[in-house]
C-alpha cells in the first residue's frame, strides 16, 4: 500500500512562526513533525510515500534528501552517532513529491496524488498530526482494510464543545470499536453534530475517492473538503470508521505542539529527567 502525506497547508494557526518555516518542520522533541508521521507510515509497512507540498515547503524535501556536505563534516569530526542518524533519514522510505498549485483545500491536495496511486487503495496521514499508539495507527487501519476491503477512517472520542474543530461522523456500531459511516460533517456547530466521534487525520481510502473529489463543490472556507468527498463516497460504497486507542497531537495548533513536545520528551530517556526537573521548577515558580 502507498501513502499520501498532505503538507501543503499554510499553517495559519501557527503564525507568525510558520511565516517562513513549514509547520510540518517544527520540532517535536528531537525530530520534525513530519519525520514522526513518516516513521508511522514505515512502521505500518508502507515503503512508497508521496508528500504533497506547496510554495515555501522546500525544506521538507531537503530534510529527507541526502546531505553530502553535512555527512562529510560529521565523518571528518568522528561524530558517528550523528552521522548514522542523518543517513537513516534519507533511507526511511521511497519518498516522492508533488506540488499543489494553489491552496484549494485538503480534497484538492489529495487529488494531486491520483497518478501516483494508480487505481489502488491507499493511506492518508495528515502531515501535522502525530498519533502515539502501541500499534501504529495506520497499521491498525491497514489490517482492518485487509479484513473488510472497504475504506476506513481513524476516529477518536472528543469533548462535545470541540466538535466544531473536526470532521464528525454519524455512525452505526458494527463491531469492536468499528462503525458504519452513515454521514460525515465537517466542523459542525455543537447543536448540529451527530456524535462526539471525530476523524483524527488517518484514512484508508479506495481510489474511487478521486472521482468523488472531482465532483465535490467548494465547501467550508471556499475549499474542496476531503470530508465532503468521503461523504459522497459513503453514498456509493461502504465506508467504516475505527475508534483508535492512543493519543492524537494536533501539532498545527500551538497548544497541541507544546503538549506533544512535553509528552515526547518525557518518553525519551535522554531528556526525561531534565525535562521533569524543568517542569517542576516552572510549576513551582
Amino acid at each position: 500500500m502507498k501513502a499520501v502525506i498532505p503538507a501543503a497547508g499554510m499553517g495559519t494557526r501557527f503564525l507568525p512562526a510558520t511565516k517562513s518555516q513549514p509547520k510540518e518542520m517544527l520540532p517535536v522533541a528531537d525530530k520534525p513533525v513530519i519525520h514522526h508521521v513518516v516513521e508511522e507510515a514505515v512502521a505500518s509497512g508502507i515503503e512508497d510515500i508521496l508528500i504533497i507540498t506547496g510554495r515555501g515547503k522546500r525544506s521538507i524535501e531537503d530534510y529527507f534528501d541526502k546531505s553530502f556536505e553535512l555527512e562529510y563534516v560529521l565523518e571528518k569530526k568522528g561524530k558517528t552517532d550523528y552521522l548514522d542518524q542523518i543517513r537513516q533519514i534519507s533511507e526511511l522510505a521511497r519518498i516522492y513529491y508533488v506540488r499543489q498549485g494553489e491552496p484549494k483545500g485538503l480534497g484538492d491536495a489529495i487529488l494531486c496524488a491520483r497518478h501516483f496511486i494508480d487505481n489502488e487503495p491507499f493511506a492518508i496521514l495528515l502531515g501535522d498530526v502525530i498519533i502515539k499508539t502501541e500499534i501504529p495507527c495506520m497499521r491498525q487501519l491497514i489490517d482492518l482494510y485487509e479484513e473488510h476491503r472497504c475504506s476506513f477512517l481513524g476516529i477518536e472520542k472528543i469533548e462535545s464543545e470541540n466538535v466544531q474543530k473536526y470532521g464528525i461522523i454519524d455512525g452505526v456500531p458494527t463491531g469492536d470499536r468499528t462503525y458504519l459511516v452513515k454521514d460525515l460533517i465537517e466542523k459542525p456547530n455543537q447543536d448540529e453534530a451527530p456524535s462526539d466521534l471525530a476523524t483524527l487525520g488517518r484514512y484508508i481510502l479506495t481510489p474511487e475517492i478521486f472521482d468523488c473529489i472531482e465532483e465535490t463543490p467548494l465547501g467550508m472556507g471556499d475549499e474542496i473538503q476531503l470530508t465532503d468527498a468521503i461523504r459522497l463516497l459513503g453514498r456509493r460504497q461502504k465506508v467504516q470508521a475505527f475508534l483508535v486507542s492512543g493519543k492524537r497531537y494536533d501539532v498545527g495548533d500551538f497548544i497541541g505542539w507544546l503538549e506533544a513536545n512535553v509528552a515526547f520528551a518525557l518518553q525519551n530517556r535522554e531528556f526525561e529527567e531534565d525535562v521533569r526537573k524543568s517542569l517542576r521548577k516552572l510549576l513551582g515558580s
